[in-house]
């Protein structure tokens, strides 16, 4: 009679938990697809220094998204810059506006179709912002 009992509450707590799941795994999918696609992996092989200036800030909503800078290179040349965490950014104090003068120090790498620079520093005026170790390690993690 027991187990009887037991398989009877299993079968109606079960209706109850399935919703439950499949909402956790939405939401953790949303989550994730706030903040933005993975840019890939740091490759020292691939490491660039680049001098321009910022044509574009590309500010997210969310203080744990990336912040991306179009910065010009030269007349018809722009490269998009994937920095760190917004959040990160603003506990250093630092703010990048569109005719800032910078340079940095960064690895290619492709994100679906498209080049970007995952920078590693960024010398901006007097101000050096280290935003990875010498692996490519982000600070901020």
């Amino acid at each position: 009679m027991r187990n009887s009992r037991r398989i009877k509450s299993s079968k109606q707590f079960l209706p109850a938990i399935v919703p439950a799941i499949a909402l956790f795994y939405l939401v953790s999918l949303v989550a994730q697809q706030a903040q933005g696609p993975s840019p890939g992996k740091y490759d020292a092989q691939t490491e660039t220094k680049v001098k321009g200036t910022v044509d574009d800030v590309r500010l997210p909503s969310s203080a744990k998204a990336i912040v991306y800078l179009m910065i010009k290179t030269g007349t018809d040349t722009t490269v998009e810059v994937y920095l760190c965490p917004k959040s990160f950014l603003d506990n250093m104090g630092v703010a990048f506006a569109k005719g800032d003068q910078i340079t940095l120090t960064g690895s290619k790498v492709k994100q679906g179709e498209t080049d970007i620079i995952l920078a590693r520093e960024i010398v901006k005026g007097t101000d050096t912002l280290v935003l990875r170790d010498d692996k490519g390690k982000p600070v901020w993690s």
